[in-house]
């Protein structure tokens, strides 16, 4: 044995019996071909590394969706492999649901254990199974476990030689009703109350009450999330940058003369005779802080957020709370993600849209995201813009942002060939995350950012700051004077703060403070700035998860809504 494929249908608790089964040292890759994620790691048992693999959820192996395909095609490839065995991990509480997907895996004749897991929550849910009359019924061995709190894996890693493929026969034209039999010999159940979790769940997708949760929740996510990265960046990130790397790039500024093409492309430009971290621009200053000291601390406090909402068992129902609506845009409920993500920091929320099936629903999530989802630092900065002219104005900035998203949606669904995919997501019961568990997966989120992303950012940075040695970004500021003040109504001395936008928003927004702008003049500069096009960091994460192509498509419609957006504020304000 040196490979074990877990599957099973999504929200089973494959992920956390696979941390239980995994050490620290796991890996999160896509499957060749696809933005389909999956993680695998390493389990030592009797002397011997087996490599396990966390294969992407799936209900039927008729695969209905992209991450189903590669479920699929991860079973093809170990169907040569005589080394190679399956653990079904089964909801022990959703037996008859649970039982298609094992039926089918027993038709391919597959070396398998059945794994009933969530088995403490059976007696809460009046549900009892004969574990050893099912073992007879499968043709399979069956353990029951608890991956929460570690019941039954020992016992499980102990008896894996156990493992055999069925001799059971399946009528795959009938197959529901062989379960259903299998169900009648093997199951029972007994009346109970709803739980006070089961009310909460209910009352979680219905409107009516489904709203005011999914306000409240969050809100104080936002909350939360905007206190661990606030909290991250003044205490721990800035400190560092400030009092370790600053003195290193000061050297290294002297060593280079202070100034010409060299310094200016590593360091920047020195800005009151020290690194700006922000107006600087070079690829060891600008080009390592904007990655690590001003996006990553919001990846972390959001990934944390996300996981627990996630592994709690609420997201789904957000998902299917908002699906109806959010079908009207192009996307299903579970695009949700990324915008909610985007609220914090638009590059996670780029990063999310890989979650969505097809290339069209990702481009526009993308693009929606980019065009009218403000990070939480611009957040900020808007209100701290236009916040002493009262709820009125911040109320038409941000409703602005809201109608060009439900507009922008319509427009791109109407236009855009292709399909948005019905959402297929089980809705599991309300659980506590299982903390270990949730902290591998924040940490192999915050890896692949780390090892993806910011080698984008820095090259980013460094093909602006070439622009900018070059003159580039000037004769382009020059060249949009015209619009700035001709349809935006705008002083040309904003051009900058629109430039500066291209590497931090919120900055951008703070340049606009001294310009001495009216109110209306305000309100169109702070949507047209959130709107004309993402900050450096997203834009190099778009570029690399839509691709050069799509990516100059996104511009094209960033660029033309800003101006027909921008002017219309201008002529009605």
């Amino acid at each position: 044995m040196n490979k074990i494929l877990l599957i099973g249908n999504p929200n089973v608790g494959k992920s956390v019996i696979f941390s239980r089964l995994t050490g620290v040292n796991v890996i999160a890759s896509n499957y060749p071909g696809t933005t389909v994620g999956f993680t695998k790691g390493f389990l030592r048992h009797d002397g011997m590394r087996i490599e396990i693999i966390d294969v992407p959820g799936t209900y039927t192996l008729d695969p209905t969706s992209r991450a189903e395909e590669v479920a699929v095609q991860m079973l093809d490839d170990i169907k040569d492999d005589e080394q190679a065995i399956v653990l079904n991990v089964v909801d022990a509480t959703n037996l008859e649901r649970n039982l298609n997907l094992t039926l089918q895996l027993i038709q391919r004749n597959i070396p398998m254990i059945v794994v009933l897991n969530f088995w403490d929550e059976c007696k809460h849910t009046g549900v009892s199974i004969n574990v050893e009359k099912l073992e007879q019924e499968l043709g399979v061995p069956v353990f029951t476990t608890c991956g929460i709190t570690g019941e039954g894996i020992k016992h499980l890693v102990e008896s894996l030689e156990q493992v055999k493929v069925s001799t059971l026969q399946v009528d795959a034209e009938n197959i529901w009703n062989e379960i259903g039999l299998i169900i009648e010999k093997t199951q029972k159940l007994s009346h109970r109350h709803h739980t006070f979790f089961e009310r909460i769940g209910d009352a979680s997708i219905h409107p009516f009450t489904g709203i005011p949760i999914a306000i409240i929740i969050l809100a104080v996510s936002f909350y939360i999330i905007r206190f661990i990265g606030e909290s991250i960046i003044g205490y721990i990130a800035e400190p560092i940058f400030d009092k370790l790397w600053t003195p290193v790039l000061m050297k290294i500024s002297g060593l280079l003369g202070g100034s010409g093409f060299f310094h200016d492309i590593l360091l920047g430009k020195l800005v009151d005779g020290s690194i700006d971290y922000v107006e600087s621009l070079g690829l060891l200053s600008t080009g390592l802080f904007v990655p690590l000291g001003m996006v990553l601390p919001y990846i972390i406090s959001f990934y944390l957020v996300l996981s627990f909402v996630e592994d709690s068992g609420y997201l789904p129902r957000l998902g299917i709370l908002i699906d109806k609506f959010m079908h009207k845009l192009g996307i299903h409920g579970l695009a949700i993600i990324p915008m909610l993500l985007g609220v914090g920091c638009n590059v996670p929320g780029a990063m999310a849209t890989r979650i969505l099936e097809t290339k069209r629903e990702r481009f526009i999530a993308a693009t929606l995201m980019a065009i009218a989802i403000p990070c939480m630092a611009q957040i900020a900065m808007i209100f701290g813009l236009v916040g002493e002219y009262g709820v009125g104005a911040i109320s038409i900035v941000f409703g602005t942002l809201f109608i060009v998203w439900i507009v922008l949606g319509l427009i791109l669904n109407t236009f855009m060939k292709g399909e948005s995919p019905e959402i297929f997501v089980e809705i599991p019961p309300y659980r506590f995350p299982y903390i270990p568990g949730l902290l591998k997966k924040v940490w192999m989120r915050i890896h692949w950012f780390i090892k993806e992303a910011v080698p984008f950012v820095m090259l980013g940075v460094l093909v602006v700051n070439i622009l900018y040695f070059s003159g580039v970004i000037q004769f382009l500021g020059n060249l949009a004077a015209p619009v700035v003040k001709g349809i935006f109504g705008l002083p040309k001395e904003a051009v900058g703060a629109l430039v500066i936008g291209f590497l931090r928003k919120d900055v951008a927004v703070g340049m606009l403070i001294p310009l001495g702008l009216s109110k209306s003049q305000m309100i169109v500069s702070s949507v047209v700035l959130t709107m004309y096009f993402p900050c450096i960091a997203t834009f190099a994460v778009l570029l690399k998860e839509l691709g050069i192509k799509n990516m100059l498509k996104s511009a094209g419609i960033m660029i033309l809504s800003t101006v027909i957006i921008g002017g219309i504020l201008n002529l009605i304000l």
